[in-house]
């Protein structure tokens, strides 16, 4: 009997212990290794790392550069985020009220999701030229401002944010259908049988039965809109005069134009600990709003 839960216990050893080694060695080392990297002034070239304990992190908090670029980075998510969902929504339950098409309608909407960022990037900054963009041209029909968007300190983070948007649309829309379709249909009936309005509805039952979901993809495109590059690099490289360059960016610029790696790895621990206490804060006020049937 011994023997046999000596073998149970080593058997159940082993399949908790081999999940655990691939995290172990690409996830828990490589976090290891960029603390400690972190923490020196390693520049790529020099063979002789030397340590600056927690200086970088002292300069980048002390660094103006660091405030601006914060301050950019909140701007950006917060303006992604909200749209981004709240159009995911309505789209959702817009076409949940379409019968015929409902399949093409969704492929079109969720098709900028899976084309690639820096292609919708390209054709979106032919888009945005003051010239002969055809934004400019359709807002100089209506006589109303055509700015240089790209060029522009005051418009080119908007007109990134406008991209971001319309590229996550279609990703939290299927979500969003598929949370629909899982809501009871006594519920639904109900409804319709007391008349209930559009916005009745949406307030007492489509909000309530999705929270979980809202929670998944708020979670979700803020982490995504933390770690945006490709549409930034492609349309504006940070410019004009840093107006649209977020701390993934600036982590760039360090690492890969300065050489700078033990500021940049500090960088990144730092944005590594701003997304974890985001995360946090959404699962701790998630019991206010998110509702498990």
């Amino acid at each position: 009997m011994k023997h046999k839960s000596l073998k149970f216990f080593g058997n159940l050893s082993i399949f908790i212990v081999l999940p655990l080694v691939p995290l172990l060695i690409f996830w828990f080392v490589p976090l290891a290794v960029s603390f400690w990297l972190s923490t020196t002034d390693w520049d790529y070239i020099s063979p002789v790392i030397e340590s600056v304990g927690i200086g970088n992190y002292q300069t980048i908090m002390s660094s103006s550069v660091f405030h601006e670029v914060l301050k950019n980075t909140f701007v950006f998510t917060l303006w992604t985020v909200v749209p981004t969902i709240i159009l995911g929504f309505l789209a959702a339950i817009l076409v949940q009220q379409i019968d015929k098409g409902r399949s093409l309608l969704k492929t079109l909407i969720f098709s900028p999701w899976f084309t690639p960022t820096v292609a919708i990037s390209i054709v979106w900054s032919w888009i945005f030229q003051p010239d002969i963009g055809v934004l400019n041209q359709v807002l100089g029909w209506f006589n109303l401002p055509q700015p240089a968007w790209l060029q522009s300190s005051e418009y080119a983070m908007w007109a990134i944010i406008i991209v971001t948007v319309w590229k996550g649309i279609g990703w939290c829309m299927l979500f969003y259908c598929d949370a629909i379709e899982r809501i009871p249909k006594d519920i639904i009936e109900v409804c319709q049988l007391e008349g209930t309005g559009p916005w009745q509805m949406i307030k007492t039952v489509y909000l309530p039965y999705t929270s979980p979901t809202s929670l998944f993809l708020i979670v979700t495109t803020i982490i995504s809109s933390l770690q945006a590059y490709d549409q930034i690099q492609v349309m504006t490289q940070g410019g004009p005069s840093g107006s649209t360059r977020t701390l993934l960016y600036y982590y760039y610029q360090l690492a890969f134009e300065q050489f700078d790696m033990g500021m940049a790895t500090a960088l990144a621990t730092i944005i590594l600990v701003i997304t974890g206490l985001i995360s946090l804060l959404q699962f701790g006020l998630s019991k206010y709003w998110v509702h498990y049937q």
